[in-house]
């Protein structure tokens, strides 16, 4: 146990600060949810009532997938793309998805290899692309989910108010879905650019994100 701990002690910190997290959003939410309701001379409603309803589905999903789609296109542009100096890069002239030696796959995969790096055909290009693909599937999932629950929830106020609900279609195309929408995009692309443009610059002593301190500045690609 001590040992899975310890060579596993990041994904484990994370899952812990994603739960208390959540956790924390979902009492944080029902407060303020029944704050409204008893200004408006509504019923309170339970944690559970409130957990399962369309509101904390939709703020739960619409920041999903944002995170999901900024490390989707992270990942992407990543193939093509680069940033001089920056750790978050490949060097330039290494752009594109490399050959099959850089790669380790076909005829060069090694005795660690996963099994399918070594097969032929259409396995190989799967397990080549299955981290985007696995992000972009669950940057898809969340927000069919934020735009489902974003509906119920948004319709619930059109008729509290005496107004017309409105369908699935209207509701993604409405301000409301890409207010919700667009205010979470923009802090994901801003926080990549910070983490591109600050890592040729700024060091973190340590850090697998931050090159070595006495890195030049126009280093590409080197972790410290």
């Amino acid at each position: 146990m001590k040992n899975f701990v310890k060579n596993n002690a990041l994904s484990l910190f994370f899952l812990a600060a994603f739960l208390l997290s959540l956790v924390g959003q979902s009492f944080a939410g029902n407060a303020d949810a029944n704050q409204q309701r008893l200004a408006e001379g509504g019923a309170p409603l339970s944690w559970v009532s409130y957990v399962t309803s369309s509101d904390f589905t939709a703020d739960v999903a619409e920041n999903w997938q944002s995170e999901y789609l900024q490390f989707l296109l992270f990942i992407l542009a990543t193939v093509w793309l680069v940033q001089r100096g920056s750790t978050e890069s490949k060097k330039p002239g290494e752009e594109g998805g490399e050959s099959d030696a850089e790669q380790k796959t076909g005829r060069y995969a090694e005795s660690g290899s996963p099994a399918w790096a070594a097969a032929a055909g259409w396995r190989r290009s799967l397990y080549g692309n299955s981290l985007g693909l696995v992000m972009g599937a669950v940057f898809l999932l969340s927000w069919l989910g934020q735009s489902v629950s974003g509906q119920a929830s948004y319709n619930a106020q059109q008729l509290a108010q005496l107004e017309d609900p409105v369908s699935w279609g209207e509701y993604v195309v409405s301000a409301d879905f890409w207010n919700r929408t667009l205010q979470n995009w923009q802090s994901e692309f801003l926080a990549v650019l910070s983490m591109v443009v600050l890592s040729v610059y700024l060091r973190q002593r340590g850090s697998t994100q931050s090159k070595p301190v006495g890195a030049a500045h126009d280093t590409t690609g080197v972790e410290g």
